[in-house]
């Protein structure tokens, strides 16, 4: 089991091998990362279920500062990493990178206040057979070519993705991984992409983009 500190943000779902920027004002949540960057716990970035107490609307930045906001369900899966700090703001805010590393399933709360710690365990893919193997290779070359053909009508934005999967380091990455890191470069909506998050399969998520992106 892993202890986490949860970020709950509505409409967000982060996946292995992204970067989620983050910008961080309320008092509760800048004390949560600067003990993540202190000790190294990850954080997790993960979308709500629902809202358990509303925030208040329309306060200025200098109150906004002081007071933490709307408090939220998570979802019980959710993905995390360690964050890196970018800058540290002259009001006290912080910009920070979240390297996301790992998905998780939410497990005993550890410490409620102020911000939420839980113990979790990884959330793995099922072992794939040899022919599942090949399916989920299969979809990636399915997928690339669907992305480029997605953009043909912009240059520029078609010539820096093919040249991003035409790289080395795109090609050789196996299906798990690029089954999570092509969503660094598309996105649908948050409860589609958390459906696709709790998949655990590489063949059942690229299958589902597939579909989507052919719609």
């Amino acid at each position: 089991m892993t202890q986490i500190c949860i970020f709950p943000i509505p409409e967000c779902v982060t996946f292995p091998g992204t970067v989620f920027p983050l910008h961080v004002f309320e008092p509760r949540y800048r004390q949560m990362i600067e003990s993540c960057l202190e000790t190294g716990m990850p954080v997790a970035i993960c979308h709500t279920e629902k809202e358990i107490s509303p925030g208040k609307d329309g306060l200025p930045l200098e109150e906004a500062l002081q007071v933490n906001q709307a408090t939220y369900k998570p979802y019980s899966v959710f993905s995390a990493g360690v964050c890196v700090l970018r800058d540290r703001m002259d009001d006290g805010r912080l910009l920070v990178d979240v390297y996301i590393g790992q998905r998780y399933r939410l497990g005993k709360l550890v410490q409620h206040l102020p911000y939420q710690v839980f113990e979790c365990e990884p959330f793995d893919d099922q072992p794939l057979t040899i022919q599942q193997s090949k399916a989920a290779d299969l979809l990636v070359e399915k997928v690339r070519h669907r992305l480029l053909a997605m953009v043909q009508g912009d240059s520029k934005t078609s010539k820096k993705l093919t040249e991003l999967l035409n790289s080395e380091a795109w090609l050789e990455k196996p299906a798990s991984e690029f089954s999570f890191e092509l969503f660094g470069l598309i996105r649908f909506n948050a409860d589609l992409l958390q459906q696709i998050l709790e998949m655990d399969s590489p063949v059942e998520r690229l299958d589902t983009v597939l579909h989507l992106m052919n719609e």
